[in-house]
């Protein structure tokens, strides 16, 4: 990123705030997560605490990806026995009528708000991200009616009804790059997109379920920010990833880094990718994870350290010092 002219590879990771921080228990014990998401006071003191802990780069807004079908009328919700859930679901072209694409930049007003708050906040010295995820993992959630389990609704829909598929796409796509220039225009230096269940999506039928929408909002954003694509699982599909037009491709803990890099084009920067269970062991194991990364990735230019997915609520703070010490040397 521009805002950041370092010597070294960036470093921030996905998921920052959470559970395994001993500050954001004791918030959590007061708020649930959607009043601390939609109360931009919460939602930016929650982004701040790893940076007061951690010498890292960037922000990340504490938000979620399914603000968006939340936005458009269908709420989520997190259940007692773990997950996500909906109080309805997407089964035919009728549920898909009720959805209200209009308006997303207001109904989303208060990541908006967090957003410009923390742009005052970071200043020039850290670069502040937004993010969300991809037409094709949104849709999973809200035709599975939450947490996918084998992914049967949402293939039944795309066989059986391609028509009403397609015109979902479509709203969740125009929502989505409504959104993001929402977040650009708070003040974010770039974007994240999240396609976490891109692995469902049959091989063959990966461009046509997914990557074609990403295409379009990566091109609707019109260069304004930088764009980072994380397609967990989906490393073997580099070309199509390229294809997107995205900056910069985040890469899971399954992909040997410096092999993968081969097949990345030197202008497209590389994001990753420690296993977050690393961090769940000790801070000696942590560093030299750390530095096994560094040093397969050293010859090539644009490397943004981070973790491989988001970090889990059993790391230990330590082991996240001794990761960040290791990148940063602070």
């Amino acid at each position: 990123m521009d805002c950041l002219p370092l010597d070294r590879p960036p470093i921030w990771f996905m998921r920052q705030a959470g559970r395994y921080l001993p500050e954001y228990r004791a918030l959590k014990e007061k708020h649930s997560f959607t009043e601390m998401a939609q109360t931009p006071e919460l939602a930016v003191e929650v982004t701040l605490q790893p940076l007061r802990r951690f010498p890292i780069d960037a922000a990340i807004v504490f938000s979620d990806i399914l603000v968006i079908p939340e936005a458009l009328g269908q709420p989520y919700h997190f259940k007692e026995t773990g997950g996500i859930g909906f109080k309805d679901r997407i089964e035919g072209p009728a549920d898909v009528d009720k959805l209200n694409g209009s308006e997303i930049s207001t109904r989303l007003k208060y990541v908006s708000d967090a957003l410009k708050i923390l742009r005052q906040e970071l200043g020039s010295e850290k670069a502040l991200l937004g993010f969300g995820g991809s037409p094709w993992t949104l849709a999973t959630y809200m035709v599975e009616g939450g947490s996918p389990g084998n992914f049967e609704r949402i293939k039944s829909l795309v066989h059986e009804d391609r028509v009403t598929f397609s015109r979902l796409m479509e709203i969740l796509t125009n929502a989505t790059i409504d959104y993001f220039h929402t977040q650009i225009e708070a003040g974010v230096d770039a974007i994240q997109i999240f396609d976490s269940w891109g692995s469902a999506a049959p091989g063959c039928d990966y461009e046509l379920l997914s990557l074609q929408w990403i295409r379009r909002i990566i091109q609707g954003l019109e260069g304004r920010v930088p764009v980072i694509l994380f397609a967990k699982g989906m490393a073997h599909h580099s070309k199509g990833l390229i294809s997107t037009g995205a900056n910069a491709l985040s890469l899971d803990w399954t992909v040997d880094l410096s092999k993968t890099a081969q097949e990345i084009p030197s202008e497209i920067a590389i994001q990753g990718n420690l296993d977050p269970v690393i961090l769940n062991t000790t801070p000696e194991i942590s560093a030299a994870s750390t530095s096994q990364i560094l040093d397969a990735i050293s010859q090539r230019p644009g490397h943004i350290f981070n973790l491989g997915h988001g970090i889990l609520p059993q790391a230990r703070v330590d082991c996240v010092e001794a990761m960040v010490h290791t990148v940063t040397g602070v």
